[in-house]
């Protein structure tokens, strides 16, 4: 009969539990993953990452404040280092959905890297008498304020790395296929209906504007996050913390981390609420949907072919029906557009932990809003590159954009300074009952001259300001 996998004892202050024997987490762990049993659901990399910057960082703010002995620092240092890098992902094995203040995470943090330290010391995983979780790893820590500023770094980071890159790459693709596309004029649209004409390149103009306030938008929630409630341990007032460790270890986390950080002025503030993540959540809900216009922009100018608008061209990336032989359909917008509406749910999920979950001095729900933050953040991120290197830099436009503005009844704008608005609204009712186009009625309803029309109609005109063809106008 095969052996089970082999354990050991470890033990915390609630007394002996069973421990798979090569995990490096410990029995508070153990009592987590056991208590919790709710989903599959793990604090992701970008937590993980910040959770093990914070604990290098307090690491060497411990020695150099003579908290903690030098040889016990580096091996803690190291062993946080690796938990930075991902290279003991598979030990954070809590669910997201835990206890609120994330205190199951934080020692698992703790014995994570306690173990591995006792290990890099030579001494026996598990001993808890070389390197303890909380008499050495946890100095001058409380899970109530490392919780909620790994939030906030590992926000920070992945805005740094993941979602700004792309949306400076997705400005940098709208932008060149405006310049691309400026000579095109077609029909606008308002209410879905025709309106005056515009260059397609001024359309993508207003894309890149989007990503580019989206931009300005997430460096105000870079400067929110920065402040971190670090040093306030159990409710902000910094018991059993040395004074001068929050502000040294901030300034050890910037260095680390490449994003800056600092101790908040007001520690009661930053510890007891979610309001620097929850503000981060609504720009990333906001950037979210104003993707998602982007998206449907896109898939609607390209629909058809034949049938629809048909005014761009998107790049064919994958057969688009099991049953209609040579459908090809707009996935790569198709997938934003569902990211956004995942974003949004976040977001909600974010505000409800901001609002509910926090009383008195504590945030009770700093997990999921953890968990759903950094979600939103990669999600946009790499459907965003996805959006750009699929759609929109291959991204052509047809013919038939041009094609319809002189069959629009919505040019007939430009007549009337000339006529009066009850004249040209007359001609494109008739244009619209008889077929005809707009400057087929005009010719036979008034005295302007076959030139005249030529100016005044000239849709070019009509998408600059100053250049219409009306008299004395441009």
């Amino acid at each position: 009969m095969a052996e089970g996998p082999r354990r050991r004892i470890e033990r915390d202050s609630m007394g002996e539990l069973e421990v798979p024997d090569g995990a490096y987490y410990g029995a508070t762990t153990m009592r987590a993953v056991k208590n919790f049993p709710i989903s599959d659901l793990r604090l992701p990399r970008r937590f993980i990452q910040a959770i093990g910057l914070i604990k290098l960082a307090a690491a060497r703010t411990n020695r150099e404040l003579e908290l903690l002995e030098p040889r016990l620092a580096e091996a803690i240092e190291r062993a946080a280092r690796e938990v930075a890098d991902g290279r003991l992902d598979d030990q954070f094995v809590v669910d997201v959905f835990q206890t609120g203040s994330g205190t199951s995470t934080n020692m698992n943090a703790n014995e994570v890297i306690a173990n591995r330290a006792i290990e890099l010391l030579g001494g026996e995983v598990g001993s808890r008498s070389i390197v303890h979780p909380n008499d050495h790893v946890n100095i001058c820590q409380s899970s109530n304020d490392v919780i909620p500023s790994a939030i906030q770094l590992g926000a920070l980071i992945a805005i740094r790395e993941d979602l700004l890159p792309a949306l400076e790459r997705l400005q940098a693709s709208l932008e060149r296929q405006a310049d691309e596309l400026m000579p095109i004029v077609k029909t606008g649209r308002t209410h879905l209906q025709d309106a005056t004409p515009i260059r397609l390149g001024q359309e993508f103009e207003g894309y890149a504007g989007q990503a580019e306030r989206a931009i300005r938008r997430l460096r105000h929630a870079q400067e929110e996050l920065g402040e971190l409630p670090l040093g306030g341990t159990a409710v902000g007032t910094g018991i059993n913390a040395h004074p001068e460790f929050a502000a040294r270890t901030c300034r050890a986390v910037s260095e680390l981390s490449a994003v800056h950080v600092y101790e908040t002025t007001n520690h009661f503030q930053a510890q007891s609420t979610l309001d620097a993540v929850v503000e981060a959540s609504g720009v990333l809900r906001t950037i979210a949907v104003s993707m998602l216009k982007l998206a449907n922009d896109l898939r609607l100018m390209g629909s058809g072919p034949r049938a629809g608008l048909g005014e761009l061209e998107l790049p064919a990336v994958q057969p688009g029906s099991s049953i209609m032989p040579g459908k090809v359909n707009p996935v790569i917008a198709e997938a934003v557009c569902q990211v956004a509406a995942q974003v949004v749910g976040n977001d909600a999920t974010v505000a409800m932990a901001g609002a509910t979950g926090s009383n008195f001095e504590l945030n009770v729900m700093l997990p999921v809003a953890a968990y759903n933050v950094l979600q939103s953040i990669a999600l946009l991120g790499s459907s965003l590159d996805n959006l750009v290197v699929q759609c929109i830099d291959g991204l052509k436009a047809t013919t038939r954009g041009p094609e319809m503005v002189e069959k629009g009844l919505a040019i007939c704008t430009a007549l009337a300074p000339v006529i009066g608005y009850d004249a040209a609204a007359q001609i494109s009712k008739e244009a619209y009952t008889s077929g005809r186009t707009i400057r087929e009625v005009a010719r036979e309803q008034t005295d302007l001259s076959d030139e005249e029309l030529e100016r005044i109609l000239d849709p070019s005109t009509m998408t600059e300001p100053g250049l219409t063809g009306a008299p004395g106008v441009g």
